[in-house]
């Protein structure tokens, strides 16, 4: 039934009569009751369920895997032997680093390694909330709790009677360390520094460390030798052990800082003066409290996901599922406290990293002071922009413009806008540059306090230097996948933070940075081929072959064909038209749900959380079920999200589908289940989905508040749908809120039905995302892309815009609107390089080019021994095409074998002089690909009897970590006919490897002979 606007204000109750409320003085509710830190602790959530504050620095956590993927944290939730109690811990990434500066209680006579000092403990006496950790530790009966400040981790332990009551401090625990040392200061103080290499290659902790009951006795070793009688010890395997003689109770508190011991020592004192554990612990709970209430959620029954049950939590979740009120209750528990573990989960990252006092270590690895801000670190940008980012800018303004100034400082002393950084280290991780957008977001939705000239002069810097592809990208209007792997991924993330700058710029009024950046925010259309609508790799003036969209391969960051495909945020209108309409796009999203394809292609766990080709375990598809809103069928955007939502979440401890990433896979629900997600931040609307809650409350900054209503929550059947919606008891008709609505506080009441009422929705006012401004023209392809061929072939040239021209070259000339005017295709028969150029209205478009080279017919290859699928190149004859790699494998042109040698036979046809042969080879030690021991040629004149002729060894030790090429080349001068190749594998790589033990690949790209 279609509902007018008129009969909505009959039909529904009036929650409010007023567009702008002022929030009287909000009740604080006990939300850490809500919170499960063990949510996320399982699968491969990577998150740890330890001690820490909102945004703190300190995460005090139990470490119980040292190694593996799904060891990020440190903790993993079927694991029953914990090695102690480190300091630093990260939430839910996909890489290792932090656990410093380990403690561990023991009995007895104090130990040195980890394997004997570890200790085994039981779930059953494990606990944890906001703020606070339990367990027991089964070896030694010592009870452990934790909790900290935002800068003090605060141990109690509860020794047995015993009179070798022993704390533990590993410095070298976990990861590598460049340096350490520990010092006793007196009986109840010691202080230290653990300095270590992982992800972070240079990351400095300074501890200082105070203890409740004086220690009888101390011991310090060096490389797991005791040095007696030394008051300090600094080495690389630097531990030590105090002593207790039955003390019962004992708290240890522990500041940390990344400048210095006394800045350590300063944190400490003005956080924790006294040892009350109680207090700390009280106060910890209390500053979860206050953030947790910025959104106060009501009700929620079903529906839930059939999973939603907990090891630890609200009583009644393991009980048989009742059709009663009691049912209701327990499922809105179950419901609350997934979305209070998410908002627990969004606040533990990014940490601040500067002192109480100001002081931190930048980038530059010196020491600076924040002037009236606090410096944060452990930005996960490429996660975290999409919705976290976003959620903090109407729940947190002020902690927002201080991760902007520590941007700014980063780029200050760094010289590049933050992409992953990690204590005093920028990771390079990941693609693009999104603490751009998290700037740009922030200044349209009102926040100033930042010097926004400075911040743009940042963006662009960020853009126009000259790495990880972006000069091929400014270059060519993409990034080719002959110049960088991952090209289709960075195509799409630069676009999208050139159209962010774009913004910038007419905030700033600078219209003719706009006029650039707008039209490199449309360098999207040059890798979507307009032949199948994929995000499709560019490859030797074609497309990359041969193409399966569900393939995960080096075009791709962590995602393949289907997920990159709808990855234009800034220009949805422009990507449908792209895929021939409106209908075709649907059709389209509706395959990529429901398409039953498997992943193929490289193993990426990553890629999980899979509803047909839609990951929800990994950040490029979060936007996706929301682009519905842009097509005739919002309630599929219902639909499904009720589905990701019920389906991807549960309150067990593999309860997310994916990497928590620093807070943005819950970020996803919180800002899901409250009905607003923005796909394009940088713009203000927020898309429209379907609140999870009966009321919930946003309390702003400005004194206002925020509430979103929907009575349908409660409603037992698998989906609601969207029926209407009022705005401070005016009919509202859109797909989407603005930010501005948001902030001036009122009422979004939603009304929802078991029917997709389908009318209604088409009816409202669809999202916007388009450019409309200085539109380029697509870059032409060609048929071919393959570098190589044996035979003639016809050559076609094509255009996505039809009314296009194109005109090409031959001669190696740039093509103009006076060269040739492409026709027909073109025939090649000979080593030949072809230039094309598309004009559309007198706007040209990038050159596209590609080179054919003639596969040498007077000689034919034999591969004795298979090459990986995976690394390929270009098949069969890619040792003998002419075409040499890089030193950046990813782009393709290697060959890869591993766990067997290469051997090869090159048939010349008949005896011929050989002067020389050569193999190029190439060596990524940290990517297990290790030059060969050797390569061996062998001749012979009749393909049987086979003579060896040299052997040439590598020059280059397996320990040299750059990556580089070799060519291994023979001087001959000899008749022959046949020469045999063989590469002799490194073999299993050594203890010192990450990979111990596992098979080396050796990668080959050509065999010369002359």
């Amino acid at each position: 039934m279609r509902i007018s606007n008129r009969a909505l204000l009959l039909l529904f109750p009036v929650l409010c009569s007023s567009a702008v409320v002022s929030a009287q003085k909000k009740k604080l509710n006990d939300y850490t009751k809500l919170v499960n830190p063990f949510i996320g602790t399982g699968g491969h959530g990577h998150t740890y369920p330890g001690a820490v504050v909102p945004f703190g620095m300190v995460q005090l956590s139990p470490d119980t895997r040292l190694t593996g993927w799904d060891g990020c944290s440190g903790y993993y939730f079927t694991d029953t032997v914990v090695y102690g109690f480190s300091h630093t811990h990260l939430s839910g990434t996909g890489i290792a680093d932090y656990c410093d500066v380990l403690f561990m209680p023991t009995t007895g006579e104090p130990q040195f390694k980890n394997t004997d000092y570890m200790s085994g403990f039981s779930k059953k006496n494990e606990s944890a909330s906001p703020g606070y950790y339990k367990t027991r530790l089964d070896k030694y009966n010592i009870g452990v709790e934790l909790t900290a400040t935002k800068r003090v981790g605060v141990h109690r332990y509860d020794y047995p009677r015993t009179s070798q009551a022993n704390i533990i401090i590993d410095l070298q625990h976990r990861d590598e360390v460049l340096d350490s040392w520990i010092e006793v200061v007196n009986d109840h103080e010691i202080r230290g520094l653990r300095r270590s290499r992982s992800w972070a290659k240079d990351q400095y902790v300074y501890f200082y460390a105070k203890f409740s009951k004086s220690f009888k006795t101390y011991g310090m070793a060096l490389n797991d030798q005791l040095q007696p009688g030394q008051s300090k010890v600094q080495g690389k395997n630097v531990k030590m052990y105090i002593q207790f003689d039955n003390p019962g109770d004992v708290v240890s508190k522990v500041g940390i800082s990344s400048v210095s011991a006394e800045g350590a020592l300063k944190n400490l004192d003005a956080e924790v003066p006294d040892f009350d554990f109680k207090k700390i612990e009280k106060q910890a709970k209390a500053d979860w409290n206050n953030e947790l209430n910025k959104i106060q959620v009501e009700g929620g029954a079903p529906p839930v996901s059939s999973q939603a049950r907990s090891p630890q939590g609200p009583p009644g979740y393991d009980r048989p599922q009742q059709k009663n009120q009691a049912k209701a209750v327990d499922q809105s528990k179950v419901k609350q406290t997934i979305f209070y573990t998410a908002l627990y989960h969004c606040m533990s990252a990014p940490n601040i990293y500067s002192d109480v006092d100001g002081q931190y270590r930048g980038l530059d690895q010196k020491i600076h002071k924040a002037d009236g801000f606090d410096y944060y670190t452990v930005f996960s940008l490429w996660d975290t922009f999409r919705a976290e980012d976003p959620l903090f800018t109407i729940i947190d303004k002020k902690r927002t413009l201080d991760f902007i100034k520590s941007f700014l400082a980063m780029y200050e002393q760094g010289g590049l806008l933050p992409i992953w950084p990690l204590g005093s280290d920028e990771t390079y991780c990941m693609v693009g540059n999104h603490s751009i957008p998290v700037i740009v977001d922030a200044y349209a939705k009102g926040i100033r306090g930042f010097d926004a000239e400075e911040a743009f002069t940042a963006m662009k810097a960020a853009v126009n230097r000259d790495q990880f592809g972006l000069d091929s990208y400014r270059k060519h209007g993409a990034v080719l996948a002959d110049d960088e792997h991952e090209s289709v991924s960075k195509t799409l993330d630069y676009a999208y933070d050139d159209w962010c700058i774009a913004q910038m710029a007419k905030m700033l009024n600078k219209p003719q940075d706009y006029a650039v950046f707008i039209k490199r925010a449309q360098y999207w259309k040059n890798i979507i081929n307009d032949q199948n609508g994929f995000a499709q790799a560019r490859v030797n003036g074609g497309w990359y072959m041969p193409f399966e969209p569900t393939e995960i391969n080096n075009n791709y960051t962590e995602g393949n064909g289907w997920q990159y495909s709808f990855l234009v945020p800034q220009d949805v209108d422009g990507l449908i038209k792209r895929m021939g309409g409106r209908d075709k796009f649907e059709e389209k999203l509706d395959e990529l749900f429901t398409t039953d394809a498997k992943l193929s292609g490289k193993d990426q766990p990553d890629v999980s959380g899979l509803i047909g080709q839609y990951a929800h375990g990994n950040e490029p598809s979060h936007h996706i079920a929301y682009l519905y809103n842009f097509t005739n069928s919002p309630y599929k955007t219902q639909s499904y999200i009720n589905r990701i939502l019920k389906d991807k979440y549960s309150v067990l401890p593999d309860g997310l589908s994916g990497n928590e990433d620093c807070g943005q896979m819950s970020a996803w629900y919180v800002m899901s289940s409250l009905g607003l997600y923005t796909i394009e931040p940088g713009q203000t609307q927020y898309q429209v989905g379907l609140p999870q809650f009966d009321k919930a409350t946003i309390y702003l900054e400005n004194g206002k508040k925020f509430t979103i209503t929907n009575s349908g929550t409660g409603v037992s059947f698998q989906n609601i749908y969207l029926q209407g919606m009022t705005l401070n008891n005016n009919p509202y008709n859109k797909l989407y809120v603005e930010d501005k609505d948001i902030q001036s506080g009122g009422t979004w009441d939603v009304y929802t039905g078991r029917l997709a009422n389908k009318l209604f929705l088409q009816d409202l006012v669809k999202p916007s995302s388009s450019i409309t401004d200085s539109l380029i023209v697509s870059n032409p392809y060609f048929s071919n892309s393959s570098p190589s061929f044996k035979k003639p072939f016809d050559l076609d040239i094509k255009s996505a815009d039809a009314d296009a021209k194109i005109y090409y070259t031959l001669d190696g000339s740039v093509p103009t609107a006076s060269s040739t005017p492409y026709s027909k295709p073109i025939n090649i028969s000979a080593n030949t390089t072809v230039k094309a150029i598309a004009i559309k209205n007198g706007k040209p478009s990038f050159v596209d080019e590609g080179t054919f080279v003639k596969i040498r017919d007077d000689i034919k290859l034999k591969l004795l021994t298979k090459y990986l699928p995976n690394y390929a190149a270009e098949g069969d004859e890619s040792l003998i095409n002419g075409l040499h790699g890089t030193a950046n494998w990813r782009t393709g042109h290697w060959q890869g074998y591993q766990g067997t040698d290469l051997e090869a036979v090159i048939d010349m046809g008949q005896v011929k002089p050989v002067k020389k042969v050569s193999l190029g080879t190439l060596q990524d030690s940290r990517s297990w690909i290790v030059f060969p021991k050797q390569v061996e040629y062998y001749t012979s004149d009749d393909g049987v009897n086979y003579k060896l002729a040299a052997t040439v060894n590598t020059k280059v030790d397996i320990k040299d970590l750059n990556v580089q090429t070799q060519t291994f080349t023979a001087n001959l001068d000899l008749n022959a006919r046949y020469i045999k190749v063989i590469a002799t594998q490194y073999g299993p790589l050594p203890d010192w490897h990450e990979g111990k033990g596992q098979p080396s690949y050796i990668f080959v790209d050509e065999i010369t002979i002359e």
